[in-house]
């Protein structure tokens, strides 16, 4: 069988396996804790071929011979032999040197800004059907990106035909987010092309820099796991590991934030593909269908089961290449669409019954409209399956087909593919593979079991039990019957398995089902994803700690302590330093005498002694000041608030959850508030000036996180607009959130707010981002807080509250033993007698956000803000009487974040969990 692969190539596929071992024999080196360490015929993935000409895209379908040559949307030809590629084949078609001149004329200098701007205009005129007479700046933008796009997909085609020859191991990254924000910056400064486009788009007579803001942040994630996962795929790239990312393409994000009058955050679409995605490639030749609901009948004297009816639709695929820094490796984002087999029903629209000749059209493609529907109902939680096993099939089916093309034993998949799940969203992919092999390629439960565990590791980011996914078993059942069966079964023999180690002890058999017995009943998607793994691992070290400590531990006991490690989380630093800070990045480049830093992050503590010299403090301080005064900038244009850059930034920039406690700084904001309004003139003057930064969003249904940014804002409105505060206190929140402004707030921070309640924050990112920037750390003991104190020096960190050991402890009195707020904390009993009495609007407003810290405070609230208070005041003294010292503080902080770098991470999994080797392009860049 011949299906059209991801370059347009036809690959040979086996309609059966062995279940033999081939290939090469695996190598899994796993060690323990690292410090960051009916089925129609035919078809051979059960689901009958469809007519998809209706529509215009051609689904992946067997035919009876190979071609000749095929073919691919982005220029390569590849021979039509079976098996691996090789660069010494005849040339596919055509007239050799006719192809090689032709492909020799559209090389180009790359350092030419004469030929790049030839590009970028042949782009304007061809692509974009413009002139230079009516081009405007977004015009201007798509040219350039189409240009740099140009150069992209020519290290995109070298490293798949690469990749192609050596036939090495590759890494599959799943992510349901995948926060990329912009691409025009981010593409030229890792193609090492920044200053000839810049120049190119100058002589056309356009400001590089405006160009830039002419790009719309991709919507495809919401908060740390979709932006991990984008620093990953970029340092997977550096480092010439052989991977791509599969996740979902939205077509509206997640939602817009917009913030009404009354404070309140209400959501909007966010069209952010209203205008062509210049960086996207859209793969029409590449769809896969996906079948929904459905009956199972078992097939006798077999494992195999056969899967009919329902509803079928299709995955359409959508590349986004992701160039490696100072290497030719060009990684890919493949992006998931929905689509309908049929879209249109013309014989209903003919009989008048308009809506209904769109319904079906209409179901499909709402299944990747938004990221995360609002589950608070039946019929999101019935969209997010669907979402997950559209993404995860496709996946496979894409990941399988490439491997098939080998020509080896299915049992020598986990020695090509891992496959790493970010979070638990992914986790449908163990019992879609085990479909798979079992019904379609005929392997027994057994031999598909052998091969599924050995394929598949786990992140988890979480340690709060109720985060932890599942899923209602009758709305799981009717979505995917068999895939319900599959686990029935993994769960009876794990069961077993329990039992044989425990015996009778039955308490521990329903800690540790995979279905969660009850009524309702449900799958525990995180249990799933252990038993189907052959690694998991956590992404800090107390995170890790905890895991195996606390909703893991039975599993700890039954898998062993080497099955579970930890991979610290990291970040890039192209991005997040050369990229949203470049004067700071050259400073260090200049100081280095060379750029070697970019992908050694370690490097940069040889200028630890430079915190010594004040020559250099005075550069970093002038670099900092005019990073405050861009933001202040922002600040103003968007919001009308005018910003002192002579005062603390304080930043606390994340999604919004009571656990992460932006309640706790912004109760901390009112209570200075407060102060200034009793202070003396002379107690005035010793008032440290504080600019109390918060962004994120909230989910649509989460009501107290909602009231918690209605609150931020009304407080802003109070306190911006107050003469008796001046410019001793201002407070903005800065709503959309999104990696572009990230990349102007990082930069400008003093501090770097990081107060989740101690044991709930798996690692964070952010604050390693704020942390590299020099922002000083204003924290709980908690995730990656903990490594930061430690590789920065606790001398440079403002830490507080209670320890994560004590936690339980001070809930269980807060729940069983209460005392009046008043003997908790009489400050913050203070700032709720404010609020309550209407002094940011109508009190009654927040009472259900004030419960919560009144009644039970489950996230430690009242009992660590003394403490909180007491570390603010520590960091004003350090600020006002001793600015030397503080600057000294800030670049020790940021010369020591070396370990913080997603290429450390990314080689940390390379090494200890996917086994895969390097595999470089060769080559001049």
């Amino acid at each position: 069988m011949v299906y059209t692969g991801p370059d347009g190539e036809p690959l040979a596929r086996q309609t059966s396996r062995t279940s033999s071992h081939g290939g090469r024999s695996p190598s899994l080196h796993q060690p323990g804790m690292s410090r960051r360490s009916s089925v129609s015929a035919g078809h051979p993935h059960g689901l009958k071929p469809v007519d998809t000409t209706q529509i215009g895209i051609p689904v992946v379908t067997p035919r009876k011979e190979r071609p000749g040559h095929v073919r691919s949307l982005t220029g390569s030809y590849f021979p039509a032999q079976k098996g691996v590629v090789t660069m010494e084949d005849e040339w596919p078609i055509g007239d050799e040197k006719t192809w090689k001149t032709a492909l020799k004329d559209l090389e180009f200098d790359h350092e030419d800004e004469q030929e790049v701007a030839n590009t970028v205009v042949r782009h304007v005129t061809t692509s974009l059907a413009r002139q230079a007479y009516n081009m405007d700046a977004i015009a201007a933008y798509q040219a350039t990106a189409l240009s740099v796009r140009d150069r992209l997909l020519e290290r995109w085609n070298e490293t798949a035909l690469h990749h192609t020859k050596k036939a090495p191991k590759r890494v599959y990254y799943l992510s349901i987010e995948w926060l990329i924000g912009r691409s025009l910056d981010n593409a030229v400064l890792n193609l090492g092309m920044r200053n000839t486009y810049e120049g190119a788009t100058q002589k056309l007579g356009f400001n590089f820099e405006d160009l830039l803001n002419e790009e719309r942040d991709a919507g495809l994630g919401n908060g740390g796991l979709g932006r991990l996962a984008a620093c990953y795929i970029d340092s997977m790239a550096t480092l010439n590991i052989p991977g791509w990312g599969y996740g979902l393409r939205y077509n509206y994000g997640i939602f817009k934030q917009l913030i009404s009058n009354s404070g309140e955050q209400l959501e909007a679409p966010d069209p952010w593909l209203d205008r062509e995605n210049p960086w996207e490639i859209g793969r029409l030749d590449v769809a896969y269908p996906i079948r929904f609901y459905g009956r199972v009948e078992s097939v006798p004297n077999s494992d195999k089961a056969v899967w009919t009816g329902g509803m079928e639709c299709l995955a359409v695929a959508y590349d986004t290449p992701i160039p490696g820094f100072a290497t030719k490796n060009c990684a890919n984002i493949r992006l998931w669409s929905a689509k309908p087999v049929q879209g249109f029903d013309l014989n209903s629209f003919n009989a008048g019954n308009y809506e209904a000749s769109v319904a079906a059209s209409s179901e499909v493609e709402n299944i990747t409209r938004v990221l995360y529907p609002n589950d608070n109902m039946y019929a999101g939680k019935k969209l997010r399956i669907m979402q997950q096993y559209l993404w995860v099939s496709a996946s496979l089916q894409d990941i399988l087909r490439r491997f098939t093309k080998l020509d080896v034993p299915w049992s020598a998949l986990p020695d090509y593919v891992c496959i790493q799940m970010n979070d638990t969203h992914p986790t449908l992919a163990i019992p879609e593979l085990m479909r798979i092999l079992i019904d379609e390629e005929e392997l027994s439960y057994e031999d598909a079991w052998k091969i599924t565990t050995k394929v598949f590791a786990y992140t988890n980011h979480t340690v709060l039990p109720e985060a932890l996914e599942r899923w209602q078993i009758d709305l799981f059942e009717s979505l995917l019957p068999r895939h319900l069966q599959i686990i029935y079964r993994i769960n009876y023999d794990f069961m077993q398995a329990v039992a044989k180690r425990w015996p009778g002890d039955m308490d521990r058999m329903r800690r540790m089902s995979i279905i969660e017995e009850g009524t309702p009943k449900y799958v525990r998607m995180a249990y799933l994803a252990i038993v189907g793994s052959f690694k998991v691992n956590g992404v800090a070290e107390l995170h890790s700690q905890l895991l195996q400590a606390t909703i893991f531990k039975d599993f700890v006991e039954f898998k062993g302590r080497d099955f579970f490690t930890n991979v610290t989380n990291g970040i890039t630093p192209r991005r997040w330093l050369l990229q949203c800070n470049p004067q700071l990045a050259a400073l260090i480049t200049h100081t280095l005498g060379n750029d070697h830093w970019l992908t050694h992050l370690t490097a940069l503590k040889q200028l630890l002694p430079m915190a010594e010299r004040e020559e250099f403090r005075k550069a970093f301080t002038s670099i900092k000041l005019e990073n405050k005064q861009r933001l202040a900038d922002l600040v103003e244009a968007e919001l009308g608030v005018t910003l002192d850059i002579e005062s603390i930034f304080m930043t606390q920039i994340k999604r919004l959850h009571e656990y992460k406690r932006q309640t706790l700084n912004l109760f901390a904001v009112i209570y200075r508030y407060l102060r200034i309004k009793k202070a003396s003139p002379e107690e005035r003057k010793k008032i440290t000036k504080h600019t109390s930064i918060f962004a994120g969003k909230a989910a649509p249904g989460y009501y107290v996180a909602k009231l918690v940014i209605r609150l931020i804002n009304n407080v802003a409105k109070v306190v911006n607009n107050d003469p008796d505060v001046e410019d001793l206190l201002k407070v903005v929140f800065i709503p959309d959130y999104s990696v572009s402004i990230a990349e102007v707030l990082v930069p400008a921070s003093d501090v770097s707010v990081q107060i989740s309640t101690a044991g709930t924050e798996a690692s964070g990112t952010s604050n390693m981002k704020l942390a590299l920037n020099g922002a000083l750390l204003l924290g709980t003991v908690d995730g990656a807080n903990v490594e930061i104190a430690e590789d920065a020096g606790e001398d440079q960190s403002f830490l507080f509250g209670h320890l994560t050991e004590q936690v339980e402890g001070v809930r269980f009195t807060n729940s069983y033993q209460p005392t009046p707020l008043e003997q908790r904390s009489s400050e913050l009993a203070e700032v709720f007698k404010a609020v309550e009495s209407g002094t940011f609007g109508e009190g009654s407003t927040y009472d259900s956000l004030l419960k919560t810290v009144y009644e039970h405070d489950y996230y430690l609230v009242s009992n660590d803000f003394g403490s909180y208070l007491a570390a603010e005041k520590l960091m004003d003294e350090t600020y006002d009487n001793n600015r030397t010292e503080w600057t000294k503080k800030s670049i020790v902080t940021a010369f020591n974040m070396g370990d913080f770098s997603s290429d450390r991470s990314v080689q940390d999994y390379a090494d200890g969990i996917w086994s895969v080797e390097p595999c470089e392009v060769p080559g001049n860049l």
